[in-house]
């Protein structure tokens, strides 16, 4: 019984949360092909103003995390992801249709804000339906919606800014997720419990077996206590570093190869799917050993690290040699998408249900922070420097930080499971634990 439930909820749920952050990234990507194919020029914006365009919508992304994660925790997940597609769908829509730059500054940080309830509403979704051993291919699966959608995305809007233009390309992209919310809404539910497709007896089954997860973690009392925990604050660090390197790559790339010799917008669409291809095959390969291993860290600071000097990389390399730097991207872009699938089941698996999503969404919120940094500040060192070996240094330096925060948060952890070891090795002896 146990392997035909496990089968259903990977036919049945998986592909609509994959869809779902598809659509989600799809929304917020291809403002790099639209800087890249016109709408500055039609707009009158300037290399800064194009910075701050592409990263506004992750200061918004990082007012809403907390709220929209406790509400999805405690309310409704589904009910905040649906209406969130609606309002996203017609953000990007509007998108395409402005004239005035202030009102496109108004949607960039509104697009976040609608958008910033995803992530940590899918992932607490996800760790309500899918256990320990299962929860990194899981996740991996979901996040696999931000590397595939780039892929196919590149592409389509390559060809619809050049054949359309960017207005059109906005306005067919952002249409999919407002017809997706109504499917969203009649195949999804919130927990097992609620599901028609299971039995009385799985749902228990199910249950049973999540609850049992729990007992292995350390109870923390409330936000507060885990807000201040040591290995949370280092995991928001980290993430905040990693995000740097992460969103100054995907907003930025499409520049940077439109600029090399003899591209055009379409080139570059299909050059920069390239390093989405290697970053699928390393997210799916770390997540499935992360999950028959459970050992979450090892695959998680060595792919940041082999990212951090592909990066540095490419800053040796220099502009006179692109394809090999576009060798380096490909490998910086695949290392970095890799660890996604075990670093947010570490998280289910510190900390209790009770405080979890509102870490994540802490965590998540630091790295709107990262991306907002990675975004803008690569988009003003490529527009002030003339060229992309200062942005290159700026990601490889932060990937780096991160990988070195890892390794430290590796080392409290292994701190923590080794007191609630010693403290059950009392309990069980008849003393009180210190």
């Amino acid at each position: 019984m146990a392997n035909t439930i496990a089968k259903r909820r990977w036919i049945r749920l998986i592909p609509i949360a994959f869809i779902t952050y598809s659509l989600a990234y799809l929304d917020r990507a291809n403002f790099g092909f639209a800087a890249a194919g016109g709408m500055a020029k039609d707009l009158n914006i300037t290399a800064a103003m194009s910075s701050l365009l592409g990263s506004l919508f992750f200061l918004g992304y990082f007012f809403s995390q907390i709220p929209g994660a406790l509400y999805a925790a405690n309310k409704s997940a589904k009910k905040l992801i649906f209406w969130s597609l609606l309002l996203w769908g017609g953000l990007a829509m509007a998108t395409g249709m402005v004239s005035n730059i202030k009102f496109l500054i108004v949607i960039r940080f509104m697009l976040g804000v609608v958008e910033s309830a995803v992530m940590p509403s899918m992932l607490i979704f996800l760790s309500r339906w899918f256990t320990k051993a299962e929860r990194s291919r899981a996740n991996t699966f979901l996040i696999l919606g931000n590397p595939v959608t780039i892929l196919w995305m590149s592409i389509l809007s390559g060809y619809l800014v050049g054949s359309v233009g960017w207005r059109w390309m906005f306005i067919f992209e952002g249409l999919p997720a407002i017809v997706w919310a109504f499917f969203w809404w009649r195949l999804v539910n919130d927990r097992p419990k609620d599901a028609k497709w299971l039995t009385d007896a799985e749902k228990e089954a199910l249950a049973q077996k999540l609850q049992s997860e729990q007992e292995g973690i350390k109870p923390v009392k409330n936000y507060a206590e885990a807000f201040g925990s040591k290995i949370v604050i280092l995991l928001c660090l980290q993430y905040a570093f990693w995000s740097i390197g992460v969103y100054g790559f995907v907003m930025w790339l499409p520049s940077i190869i439109n600029a090399a010799p003899d591209s055009n917008i379409v080139t570059t669409g299909w050059l920069a799917s390239v390093p989405y291809v290697l970053a699928i095959i390393a997210m799916v390969s770390a997540s499935y050993f992360s999950d028959k291993t459970l050992k979450r860290k090892i695959f998680v600071w060595p792919f940041l690290l082999i990212s951090s000097i592909a990066f540095y990389g490419s800053y040796l390399i220099g502009p006179g040699h692109f394809w090999i730097s576009f060798v380096l991207l490909i490998i910086a872009g695949g290392a970095m998408y890799a660890p996604y699938g075990p670093f947010f089941a570490i998280i289910t698996e510190i900390l209790p249900r009770n405080v979890s999503g509102g870490a994540i969404a802490l965590i998540n919120s630091l790295g709107a922070l990262g991306s907002f940094a990675g975004a803008y500040f690569v988009g003003y060192l490529n527009g002030t420097t003339g060229g992309f070996d200062a942005s290159y240094i700026f990601m490889s330096g932060s990937l780096l930080l991160s990988a070195l925060i890892t390794i430290l948060a590796v080392k409290e952890m292994k701190e923590e499971v080794f007191k609630i070891k010693d403290n059950i090795n009392l309990e069980s002896a008849g003393e009180m634990p210190l």
